[in-house]
This record gives C-alpha cells, sequence and structure tokens, in this order.
C-alpha cells in the first residue's frame, strides 16, 4: 500500500503540476507580464514563494520515498537553485523519473523501519508514521499552496486541474 500511496500518486500530483505551470505560462503571456512574477508570489509574507514551495514538494515525494525504501543515498541531488520555469520543469520531471525507479517490493518492510532525520535531534517515527503523519501531508501542502499562489494570482485552473485524469469506470 505504501509504495501505491507514494509512487503513482505523487507522480500524478507532480504531473498536474507540470499540466498547470503550463495555464500559468499562457496567463503570463496573455497578460503581457513576466512569468518570474509568479515564481516568486506567495500567499503571505512569511510564507515560500512559488519556486521554494515546488522544491519543498519534489524534496517530499523523492526523500520520502528514498527514506521507506532506505534507499536515500540514490536520491536525486536538487541544489535548491531553480530560477525559471524551465527549471523548475525540470526538476519536477527528474523527481518524476526518480520516483519511476521504485517498486513496490522496495517498500515491503518500510512500515516498520525507523526513519530519523537530522533536524528531529535524535527522534525517529516507525515508516508507517513517517508516512501518514509527515510525508503525505507535507507533500500535499506544498503542492496545494503552489497550486493556491498560482490560482491567487489570476491562473485559470480549478480543482480538475489540480486533481488531474481520475480512474472513472462506465
Amino acid at each position: 500500500m505504501i509504495y501505491q500511496i507514494i509512487i503513482p500518486q505523487f507522480s500524478k500530483m507532480l504531473g498536474n503540476l507540470l499540466t498547470i505551470f503550463d495555464r500559468a505560462a499562457m496567463h503570463a503571456e496573455t497578460k503581457k507580464f513576466e512569468l518570474e512574477v509568479l515564481l516568486h508570489a506567495r500567499l503571505a509574507p512569511d510564507q515560500f514563494d512559488l519556486i521554494r514551495q515546488v522544491q519543498v514538494a519534489c524534496d517530499t515525494a523523492k526523500l520520502g520515498a528514498a527514506r521507506l525504501a532506505d534507499k536515500e543515498q540514490d536520491a536525486p541531488s536538487h541544489p535548491d537553485t531553480e530560477q525559471s520555469l524551465a527549471e523548475i520543469r525540470m526538476r519536477i520531471q527528474s523527481v518524476i523519473t526518480y520516483l519511476g525507479t521504485f517498486s513496490e517490493a522496495d517498500f515491503a518492510h518500510a512500515a516498520e523501519r525507523r526513519i530519523t532525520q537530522p533536524r528531529w535531534k535524535g527522534k525517529s517515527l516507525s515508516g508507517q508514521e513517517f508516512l501518514l503523519q509527515h510525508v503525505v501531508p507535507n507533500f500535499y501542502f506544498h503542492v496545494t499552496t503552489a497550486y493556491a499562489i498560482l490560482r491567487h494570482n489570476g491562473v485559470e485552473v480549478g480543482k480538475k486541474d489540480y486533481l488531474g485524469e481520475l480512474p472513472y469506470k462506465e
């Protein structure tokens, strides 16, 4: 189940962000302003800007998967230097590609694995706790905030763009 929560779903949501960024680029072109204005926009003065929201969403997806699968050493490095839409798109695509390298077997013992991070100062969570109480909410917080920044700035996107394609059956 961990594989299903992280790999297909996070890949889909990151892909949805790529589609939403297409709309953002069209919006900036139509309204005749530099796209970088949107990339540095934020919802509140003390919140991260759009670029940083995407960086954190990408890091949460790749490092969440890597830590749960005990493959952190294999995670791609991103130095947080993106300044353009092209660079943001490359980062998102890099993470989607990386997520595609995982199999269900990689997460066989993930729920029981103890996971820690330096900022937790010696504390840890089980893999299941890490997934459900940190990775999933943190990922969706930053993806949603990126969406909200664009929506707040007039980019014509809606819930269908955020959710993407659904596997409806007739």
